[in-house]
């Protein structure tokens, strides 16, 4: 019976109607709700009803049991699930994901599926990071529903600054991608420069908001970014993390870009559909 199901939501035109031609927002903004409901049924039902879409694995989770399908989606991990790569001239993947596209930065060009580009200013919209980035590298880094939902700093680092992006809510899946152009331009994000203690390299990360998940939870501003939020767009902090700190998390899953500036690689194993967790080497640093 799953196996059908699963067939039937996966075949693509299906899975496009499914989860675009819907209205997005308020689906995003239902599920929220719908989500942190703490009555036992509810949750209980919400779950099991997941785990017949999703290979829904909790056997690294830090708990067991929890309040809410919510509680259930941003669950902490247990000590040691996540060993992390210590080599100071390593960059860590900030989450589990799975690769999507990754690569060159062509210019100030991106790739966000076959076919369809994007440009550094269409995502990031500051002049001085696309400049930064031109010609460096980036990855594409998608979590799934059932993935760990939270997200960690890829070496030793402070942030300053959060500049936040409102948009809309398309699904970030590879068939949406694959239909709407500059899909992760359009959608809700936020933009988070990490300035790295050794080295002073700027490395960004894009967390990118999509279909019923359409909020992000940073640990460092006491604010909670989500499609009501209206600015301001700029958040000034200082905020001091070690290599694998927890930065925060979102409510559901998504997309988190990496951008990297030139003399930052990719490491030979990192490639496209490859499944990735937090902590494994994501990046060489220059020597």
């Amino acid at each position: 019976m799953r196996k059908l199901i699963a067939r039937f939501v996966l075949q693509e035109d299906i899975n496009f109607l499914l989860t675009n031609r819907v209205p997005r927002q308020l689906l995003t903004r239902f599920m929220g709700w719908f989500s942190k409901i703490e009555q036992p049924l509810v949750r209980d039902l919400s779950i099991a009803t997941w785990q017949l879409f999703a290979d829904l694995d909790l056997s690294d989770a830090r708990q067991t049991k929890f309040r809410s399908l919510h509680d259930c989606f941003t669950r902490q991990l247990r000590d040691g699930a996540r060993p992390l790569d210590h080599d100071p001239k390593i960059l860590i993947s900030p989450c589990d994901g799975i690769v999507g596209t990754c690569g060159a930065i062509v210019g100030t060009k991106v790739i966000q599926a076959k076919g369809f580009p994007y440009t550094l200013l269409d995502l990031l919209g500051d002049p001085a990071l696309v400049e930064y980035y031109r010609d460096g590298s980036y990855v594409t880094l998608r979590l799934t529903s059932s993935m760990y939902h939270r997200f960690h700093a890829p070496h030793d680092c402070r942030v300053e600054k959060v500049t936040y992006i409102s948009g809309d809510t398309w699904n970030v899946n590879p068939i949406a991608l694959r239909r709407v152009e500059k899909l992760f331009c359009k959608n809700e994000r936020a933009l988070i420069v990490t300035v790295l203690a050794a080295g002073n390299q700027r490395i960004t990360l894009v967390p990118v908001a999509a279909i019923i998940v359409a909020s992000i939870r940073l640990h460092f501003i006491d604010v909670l970014l989500h499609l009501r939020y209206r600015g301001p767009n700029v958040i000034a902090c200082q905020a001091n993390f070690a290599k694998g700190e927890e930065m925060g998390w979102f409510q559901h899953g998504s997309t988190i870009i990496v951008f990297a500036p030139k003399g930052v690689t990719l490491r030979d194993g990192v490639i496209e559909s490859k499944a990735i967790r937090m902590g494994q080497s994501l990046f060489d640093l220059p020597h």
